[in-house]
């Protein structure tokens, strides 16, 4: 009988077959060129005495707008400690938690980063990272912080390179001795001088919690920040010790956090509100990681130290209070993030969202004004209902019929709602968005009366948007950038403007705000000088605003409680108005009175980049008892100047703002 032939394989199980050789064939010689790589890296690396000379860390000093020094960031080394001199709570604590199967993979833990990628595939972000000390040490030692792919395997490469040259008690030494800890203080013995006033040497069980608890976010943790956060942080770090047996639980009940005493910092000026906002700016200008920077900035110093005086001064006990100054330019001329940056270094200037009560009615003002709306115009302050929905005046009462102006300056609800309404809440949230609110903003009706939540320094920007006759210039705080050795890495150009809305609209406005100042719920904040401004006050008193603007500078101020609870007689017109006044009266005192602009005399131009192409009437300013009066007289809108525009280009004209 003929033999028969074996029966084909299936298709599927030959390919099968072809793509596991050729998988294994790729995997072998990826494991050969990491061998390389990493016996390359081992010829390279520097010894250990060496390793331990390397300072890191790159000094930056920030500079205000007159050369002033406002602080220098640099690193801070305490005493190197060897390996038997470090306490063994300080050295359990570290790889407890970050990386507790250090003294048994080989520089890269693979189970860590296979449960790095489950957790991150589930949760559909960077939730858990997988870095060990060594991979942390590779990359504070010889890499840079960016986060990309090729940055992170010359860190596996380094790690393995480590792990093969160095014992684990040495790796674990070097790291302890240099990585950050908050504060600029680098290595376990800085920061234990820093924080507690003594050498790492003496560190107690729930001394070393807290600093290994700092690697993981040295800003966040940081005791001279949050000192309840940094104790929070240390419980966290004792019971992961418990459950890897670094501690034993009758260690971890005798011990207590909450009883740890930090040594007293320094007193730092609220300016460091400021400066950490420039370093964050920094990022996104320069990539010099190595040579130290000297970056000027906006900042004025005088301007600066009247602003943090001015919000200690006004807000009430037990209340924040955070300030932002703008320029004509956009520059920011002083900031303050709270009332005290020991504390609590949280920036409540750029960060904190919180509700703008009537000091959102900005939009819906200017909404309604762009939609033919006038100041003269009257509407009904009545009562009135939207579905359900029935908003009420500040006082309970109904006056009946008023000015738009009038229902502006005394920031009446019920006109508010029926402005919005009329245009369109869309509308409205669309006019907050071509200010510059990026915040989520409500589409129901309680958004007209500042429902939605917003920054002071958006909304700062948006009333410094009017005051430049609708033209917005981006606001910046860097102006220059060079390295120690005088390289220049960044000069600012002027910015791009953008035209938000019209001349006349922004006329109007300030004609609005204006009024609030001297007749309406913002009299507080008068300083003797032409002023716009509105006030904000959220229900139960839980937010209170001021924004405003003269003689070419726009302040916002804010105050209430982080834990958002009522501040007992908290309004935008008291401590927010007055502290705006205080910082004002000094922040423009000594320049000439200037007039603002309330007045265009035709908007069917259209808005245009160059707002002095338009003609314009302004208000008289009113000199100061002892002052000179305003310059020479504006231009004004006639039938000759009509003439002329229609037949020529209209000419830049120098004009008082």
């Amino acid at each position: 009988m003929p033999q028969r032939r074996p029966a084909p394989r299936p298709k599927q199980s030959r390919w099968y077959i072809s793509f596991l050789k050729w998988g294994l064939v790729a995997g072998l010689a990826l494991f050969i060129a990491l061998a390389v790589a990493v016996a390359l890296a081992y010829r390279d690396l520097p010894s250990f005495d060496d390793m331990k000379r390397s300072p890191n860390g790159q000094p930056v000093e920030i500079r205000g707008d007159d050369g002033t020094v406002l602080a220098s960031f640099g690193p801070s080394y305490g005493v190197w400690l060897s390996y038997p001199e470090i306490p063994a709570t300080m050295k359990n604590a570290m790889i407890a938690v970050e990386d507790r199967r250090f003294w048994y993979h080989p520089g890269i833990d693979p189970i860590g980063i296979v449960r790095s990628f489950v957790v991150n595939t589930a949760r559909g972000n960077k939730a858990q990272g997988a870095s060990t000390v060594t991979q942390q040490l590779a990359r504070n030692l010889f890499l840079t912080a960016s986060k990309d792919y090729t940055r992170k395997l010359r860190e596996v490469v380094l790690a393995l390179a480590i792990e093969r040259k160095f014992a684990k008690e040495d790796i674990l030494e070097l790291y302890l001795n240099r990585v950050y800890f908050g504060g600029g203080a680098y290595g376990v013995d800085a920061a234990s001088r820093k924080f507690y006033g003594h050498s790492a040497r003496r560190l107690s069980l729930e001394e070393a919690a807290i600093i290994a608890g700092l690697v993981k976010a040295p800003s966040r943790f940081s005791p001279s920040a949050d000192a309840e956060a940094a104790r929070k942080r240390a419980a966290t770090v004792i019971a992961v010790l418990v459950e890897q047996g670094g501690i034993t639980p009758e260690q971890a009940t005798a011990s207590d956090p909450r009883l740890v005493h930090f040594a007293p910092q320094a007193r730092l000026a609220g300016v460091r509100y400021f400066t950490g906002w420039v370093l964050t700016e920094l990022e996104d200008l320069t990539d010099e990681a190595n040579e130290p920077l000297l970056v000027e900035t906006t900042l004025n110093s005088q301007m600066q130290r009247d602003a943090e005086a001015a919000i200690r001064a006004e807000a009430p006990k037990s209340a924040q209070g955070a300030l932002v100054a703008l320029g004509r330019d956009g520059g920011v001329k002083a900031m303050v993030g709270g009332t005290d940056y020991v504390r609590s270094n949280y920036n409540r200037a750029i960060v904190a969202r919180r509700q703008p009560g009537s000091a959102f009615k900005f939009f819906v003002y200017a909404a309604a004004l762009e939609s033919g709306v006038t100041p003269e115009d009257i509407y009904e302050d009545k009562p009135v209902s939207i579905g359900t929905w029935s908003p009420k005046n500040d006082n309970g009462q109904f006056i009946g019929p008023v000015s738009v102006r009038q229902a502006f300056a005394r920031s009446i609800n019920t006109v508010a709602v029926q402005l919005a309404e009329q245009v369109g809440f869309d509308t409205v949230a669309e006019m907050a968005r071509r200010f510059g609110i990026t915040t989520q903003i409500s589409r129901q009706p309680a958004m007209a009366l500042g429902s939605s939540e917003v920054t002071l320094f958006e909304m700062t920007n948006a009333y410094a948007t009017v005051a430049n006759n609708g033209l917005e210039n981006t606001p910046f705080s860097i102006t220059r950038i060079t390295t120690g050795s005088g390289r220049v890495l960044y000069n600012r150009n002027e910015g791009e403007t953008r035209q938000v809305v019209a001349p006349v609209v922004a006329a109007q406005m300030t004609q609005l705000m204006q009024a609030a100042v001297e007749e309406g719920t913002a009299r507080a904040a008068q300083i003797g000088r032409p002023l716009a401004g509105k006030t904000g006050t959220t229900s139960s008193n839980k937010d209170g605003w001021f924004i405003g603007f003269s003689s070419g500078i726009t302040t916002g101020v804010w105050m209430g409680r982080d834990d958002a609870k009522a501040v007992r007689g908290l309004a935008g017109g008291r401590a927010p108005a007055r502290a705006f006044a205080q910082f004002m009266a000094r922040a423009v005192g000594g320049t000439p009175p200037e007039a603002l602009v309330t007045e265009f005399a035709d908007d069917t131009l259209g808005p245009e980049p160059d707002a002095q192409s338009y003609g314009i009437t302004i208000d008289e300013a009113q000199p100061m008892d002892g002052e000179a009066p305003p310059g020479d007289e504006p231009p004004r809108l006639d039938d000759n100047w009509l003439d002329k525009t229609l037949k020529e280009p209209a000419q830049p004209q120098a004009e008082p703002r």
